[in-house]
């Protein structure tokens, strides 16, 4: 098919699926992922914010992934959904961006005590620890010219933002209890160059749920990652950091998540691009899952298994479908000129 001929279509009709995580994942359980925390949705009772936050439940624990921009916001739109943060097993940052941690302040008022997984970085925002041998020492100096007066403590300890919370924080991809593991990874990318940042998978007998907040090491560098732990990744969640996507990229990106490691659903929200939408929803078809505000997706019994549907895997972007691409690109939003000409260095653009 080619890309202009689904795009009118795509336009006037938007697909949704709309349907609060556990240390196991017991035969037979159903995982439930709500989205907290986006820009966009259709339920009235919540508020749209730029962030990201979401709840897994399994097996009757309950993961909280990110906690959004705003922790009035995220306080709001739990309560709309009868969502009580108070009552968590464990919380995942996925990395130290405002949009992502703005209301961790919020949710250690009401649950002070609960672990919370951080990506570790020197001197960051969660606090940190090093070596006091990172130095090097001159025994010649007086004493009072020496750090700790030369008997500096064997590892030094530095704060958070969040004084007392009880911070866990992650350099290497980890199984934090069973079958629920954080993938560890550090963004090459201008403007994030160096950035930590965990994403969270969570292994069920369907196949790994994996949840991303920016991915800002890129979301097929996470996948792939991903099937080390299990190759079946039955869904993928989150903000995929596309909105500034071109069409090679994109391109690279959909054959590497839909042909490649073959993911059976997709549900992007937050950073993935308005445009990337449309490129995802032409590429998955019904695997591609409306992830506005408040949706709760339940997979397991309720979702069918993709072998079952009777559908056909589509083949990889063809040639004349790249060409669609980009000038669907260049037409919707040539967002390259509209940032020069706001003054604004798209190098340098964060979310």
């Amino acid at each position: 098919m080619r890309i202009h001929s689904w795009l009118a279509g795509a336009l006037v009709v938007l697909a949704a699926f709309s349907s609060s995580a556990s240390a196991v994942a017991a035969p037979g359980s159903v995982a439930k992922v709500t989205v907290l925390y986006d820009a966009f949705g259709k339920d009235p009772a919540l508020e749209k914010d730029w962030g990201y936050a979401a709840l897994v439940e399994v097996n009757g624990q309950r993961i909280l992934f990110d906690t959004g921009n705003n922790g009035d916001i995220l306080e709001k739109n739990a309560r709309a959904r009868n969502i009580d943060l108070s009552r968590l097993d464990f919380v995942v940052m996925s990395h130290r961006h405002g949009d992502h941690i703005g209301g961790l302040a919020f949710l250690l008022s009401i649950n002070p005590s609960v672990k919370i997984f951080a990506p570790k970085e020197g001197f960051g925002v969660f606090g940190a620890d090093l070596p006091s041998a990172f130095y090097p020492k001159d025994p010649t100096l007086p004493r009072e010219q020496r750090y700790f007066d030369g008997e500096p403590p064997e590892v030094m300890h530095f704060g958070s933002a969040w004084p007392g919370a009880d911070f866990q924080l992650i350099d290497k991809d980890t199984e934090i209890a069973p079958n629920v593991h954080v993938i560890a990874q550090v963004s090459q990318k201008t403007g994030t160059l160096e950035l930590r940042e965990l994403s969270l998978a969570v292994n069920t007998d369907e196949g790994l749920i994996v949840l991303v907040g920016c991915s800002h090491s890129g979301v097929e560098n996470i996948v792939e990652a991903a099937t080390r732990i299990n190759p079946k990744i039955q869904l993928l969640a989150g903000g995929f950091h596309l909105i500034q996507g071109k069409a090679d990229e994109l391109a690279t990106v959909i054959t590497a998540l839909r042909d490649i490691h073959e993911v059976a659903y997709i549900a992007p929200g937050h950073c993935t691009g308005e445009l990337t939408f449309t490129a995802l929803k032409r590429a998955f078809g019904d695997r591609y899952l409306y992830a506005g505000l408040g949706t709760t997706f339940a997979l397991g019994e309720f979702v069918e298994p993709i072998a079952a549907t009777g559908k056909p895997v589509p083949t990889a972007l063809d040639d004349d479908d790249l060409r669609d691409l980009r000038d669907h690109l260049a037409m919707s939003n040539d967002i390259e000129h509209i940032m020069l000409a706001m003054g604004i260095d798209h190098h340098h653009h964060g979310h």
